[in-house]
């Protein structure tokens, strides 16, 4: 039984130790990629940031309550006109927004207010978008720098190289070759993360239009109601 526990306790320490050797390892992978890797930090950072920003955002907005247009229907068509704001105005939505602005301008033509409610929206949408360009950005611009990194840390190793007098050895071409590599696998990998988070929150806001069209529509169709 000691002797189980020892060679247990000695596998677990030599685990330890090779991960934290592995750890240490990366760490100081990353730091030998050059300058060109604070860049590539800088915007794997935003991209982030962006990202959770705009989960949050489309979380909210997203949030429409599922009798919310039943209700509108029922005051609207009881001729509670100010009922049927107020509750739009309770709820911080996109869908609300572009409901009460509706609810504002009846009355008035069909036409003017689906022509509110389209200019509404429109607006709803650009919030919506907001900073997915600058994502879509980096997903590209990340890449490049890798590859720049790449360029800029092969000449420096043939520089060196060149500046090595007799013959070159193989551990100076490799150490440099693999630390300008770095950043091209760095630049890659934040570029491919950016444009999988770009694609999901464009879908994102795509189904959110959507329903927002669809509940337009629903709400246009109301008024046409006879009451």
């Amino acid at each position: 039984m000691t002797l189980l526990q020892i060679t247990t306790s000695s596998a677990v320490d030599t685990v330890g130790t090779a991960n934290g050797e592995e750890a240490v390892s990366i760490i100081d992978l990353l730091m030998k990629g050059g300058y060109m890797m604070l860049p590539i930090v800088i915007l794997s950072i935003l991209a982030i940031s962006i990202f959770v920003e705009r989960m949050l955002t489309l979380k909210k907005a997203s949030k429409t309550p599922g009798q919310f247009i039943d209700k509108i229907r029922n005051l609207v068509l009881g001729g509670d006109i100010n009922g049927a704001r107020l509750i739009c105005s309770q709820t911080d939505t996109p869908i609300a927004r572009m409901i009460e602005k509706g609810i504002s301008r009846i009355g008035s033509p069909l036409k003017n207010i689906e022509v509110s409610i389209e200019n509404v929206g429109k607006i709803e949408i650009y919030r919506l978008e907001k900073n997915l360009s600058l994502l879509a950005t980096i997903s590209g611009a990340a890449p490049m720098m890798g590859f720049l990194g790449t360029v800029t840390g092969m000449i420096q190793a043939f520089i060196a190289i060149a500046q090595e007098e007799g013959s070159v050895s193989p551990k100076l071409l490799s150490e440099g070759i693999y630390e300008a590599m770095i950043t091209t696998a760095a630049g890659l990998l934040v570029g491919i993360v950016a444009y999988l988070a770009y694609n999901y929150l464009v879908a994102k806001v795509q189904k959110l239009v959507h329903s927002m069209e669809y509940t337009s529509i629903d709400f246009i169709d109301l008024l046409q109601e006879p009451r």
